[in-house]
């Protein structure tokens, strides 16, 4: 669906969860907002007001509720537009009582995300301030509470903005440049620009570092637990997960896949991954089950490394600094002088989430401005652009205005990240996963 400006059409829908609750809020946008209070309540109430009134039909004249009215003047709601919210109790019969009546009354079902579609197209936020919303929306741990948080607030919006008055400034120098050769300009004005760039530039390389983190906290870090077979990989996942989550067994090469249980660890997403046990094997199914686990650990953002008393290596994984090697099924010796952990027991485990969230938090630290993948794009095609600006201006016999035409590139490329060009290409995907009422 492609999104292009507001729709003249007044919007409701129930904001609140659905079911049976205390309270269901039932949100209006549109022109129509004052008309639609006054027919069912006989008045607009005082902007920003509880007003506590009975809701009639205007059909039967039936009272279908009496609930707390909010009315928020066009300008200064969330939508930019006239709205209302309706505090309804919260039975099913009472907000599908009152929603025919708004039907009745010329407003239509909102389509999910509309209300912050309408704030954006209205100007009360920028697109990186609507990702910001959403990823607010689904946070389930602290540390991505305070992530989507910050973007919600502004800090992509004006870290962006920083950058690009920044560029527009050194693309004044360098059409100063451009347009004054014959007259008598500052001699060190295209060593100005230079200075610019490299500092943008570099700051634009370290917002790539940060991003990379981001998009791992947004969609949860992975930890790999591997082993051999029989070394207690399922054993400790059904500890960590408090539930038979895996299937454990004598029998080796009993896990064939790879199993997650996910966990919040102070704040931080983390799913750990149950895999197969590392050996040489005929049996085919195995074998799939012992590719897969190479290919999640090579990918995974940290692995902890079960191996027996004796073992330092694992066959078919390289080890990286970053790995837990610990010593599995502790609880079966009296004697360890390194880290053990058991799932049997419980020995250690306290220890290694420890371990594993000090790591992590290691990456959050690098967290930038920018949140997700549309944004690290931004940043790369502002990067290339800003390469090859400073290429014309460096090189002998550069051509300047090559160079400018470039650093208005790298405007542009900024621009998409929160929306001032280019707004139609992306509304469609950020909003297909927003619910109806938000």
């Amino acid at each position: 669906m492609i999104f292009t400006r507001p729709s003249a059409d007044t919007i409701f829908a129930t904001a609140t969860a659905p079911g049976r609750a205390a309270i269901s809020i039932t949100r209006i946008s549109g022109d129509r907002t004052q008309a639609i209070l006054n027919r069912l309540i006989g008045q607009v109430p005082p902007e920003r007001l509880m007003t506590l009134a009975k809701i009639i039909s205007p059909d039967t004249k039936e009272v279908l509720d009496e609930a707390l009215i909010v009315y928020f003047a066009k300008g200064k709601s969330y939508t930019g537009e006239d709205s209302a919210e309706l505090h309804l109790h919260g039975g099913r019969a009472v907000t599908q009582a009152v929603a025919q009546c708004l039907l009745k009354s010329k407003a239509r079902l909102a389509e999910p995300g509309e209300f912050t579609l309408r704030a954006l197209l209205n100007g009360r936020m920028d697109i990186a301030q609507v990702e910001g919303l959403g990823d607010l929306i689904d946070a389930q741990t602290e540390k991505q509470r305070d992530q989507a948080m910050r973007a919600f607030r502004g800090k992509t919006s004006g870290q962006t903005n920083q950058w690009r008055d920044e560029l527009i400034q050194c693309l004044a120098l360098v059409e100063t440049e451009i347009e004054f050769t014959d007259e008598a300009i500052p001699p060190d004005i295209k060593q100005r620009a230079e200075n610019v760039l490299l500092s943008l530039h570099h700051s634009l390389l370290e917002e790539l570092k940060g991003v990379k983190h981001a998009e791992r906290l947004r969609e949860g870090y992975e930890v790999a637990i591997v082993g051999l077979p029989n070394s207690g990989k399922s054993t400790l996942l059904n500890y960590l997960a408090k539930r038979d989550a895996a299937i454990t067994s004598s029998i080796p090469g009993t896990t064939r896949d790879v199993l997650e249980v996910q966990m919040d660890l102070d704040g931080l997403p983390v799913n750990f991954l149950d895999t197969a046990g590392l050996r040489e094997t005929q049996d085919r199914v195995e074998q799939l089950g012992i590719s897969k686990t190479k290919e999640r650990a090579k990918a995974a953002d940290l692995r902890i490394f079960l191996l027996n008393r004796d073992e330092t290596s694992l066959p078919g994984v390289i080890a990286k600094a970053s790995d837990i090697k610990v010593i599995a099924k502790s609880d079966l010796y009296n004697d360890l002088k390194s880290f053990g952990v058991s799932g049997k027991t419980g020995q250690g485990v306290d220890t290694l989430l420890k371990l594993v969230t000090e790591k992590l938090e290691d990456s959050v630290q690098q967290v930038g401005a920018m949140i997700n993948a549309r944004q690290r794009v931004a940043i790369e095609q502002t990067v290339q652009c800003l390469d090859n600006a400073m290429m014309e201006l460096t090189k002998d016999h550069g051509v300047d205005e090559i160079a400018a035409e470039e650093i208005r590139g790298a405007v542009k490329a900024l621009e998409t990240i929160t929306g001032r060009i280019d707004i139609e290409n992306v509304l469609g995907d950020i909003f297909q996963n927003f619910c109806i009422g938000k």
